[in-house]
């Protein structure tokens, strides 16, 4: 069984979350949710497979006492054969592209081991879509060696038309299963 790790970030877009996680664990693969605060505004635990863990920035620092302990972050990034970041906010795309961590998911981010993948789904507005840093972020992250699974034009929630809606729950776990084939 492959193990994937899922995060999500505080766009609108994690309404989808459930979705995804429990399309995962549906198809197999055991699964580990890492929710920014922001995410967890968009979504509930009630909805999420039960067999599934969700961490947050709390868990980070109470598994961790003294010297010797385990480091969630580290931790995390051994146990997953994939990391997707489903939806990425704009906010957590300035991070990663610039190597901040300053939570739980970017602290995974950023300790990723790069020889397994980390695809990344971008969710945000149309007109920060269209922002030129964004693309110079996107960029930057496929420089890393990360993957982009694009996202799509919609309608969006805040009631705009254009690109930057996160792409399909049912594409982003195909495109996961493609990575772990």
């Amino acid at each position: 069984m492959k193990n994937v790790l899922v995060g999500c970030t505080g766009s609108v877009a994690s309404i989808k979350v459930p979705f995804i996680v429990n399309e995962l664990t549906a198809l197999g693969y055991s699964v580990r949710l890492v929710a920014t605060e922001n995410a967890k505004h968009f979504f509930s635990l009630e909805d999420i497979d039960k067999s599934v863990v969700v961490y947050s920035d709390k868990d980070e620092w109470d598994s961790w006492k003294t010297r010797g302990d385990p480091v969630l972050h580290i931790e995390l990034r051994k146990w997953a054969d994939l990391f997707l970041i489903a939806p990425l906010d704009a906010n957590t795309l300035g991070k990663l592209a610039n190597g901040l961590c300053d939570n739980l998911l970017t602290c995974v981010a950023r300790a990723w081991d790069l020889s397994k993948p980390l695809l990344f789904a971008p969710a945000m507005n149309t007109m920060m879509w269209e922002h030129p840093v964004t693309k110079e972020q996107i960029d930057k992250l496929v420089l890393f060696s990360y993957k982009e699974i694009k996202c799509v034009s919609k309608v969006l929630m805040c009631g705009e038309s254009g690109n930057g809606a996160m792409a399909d729950y049912l594409e982003i776990t195909k495109r996961v299963s493609e990575e772990l084939m």
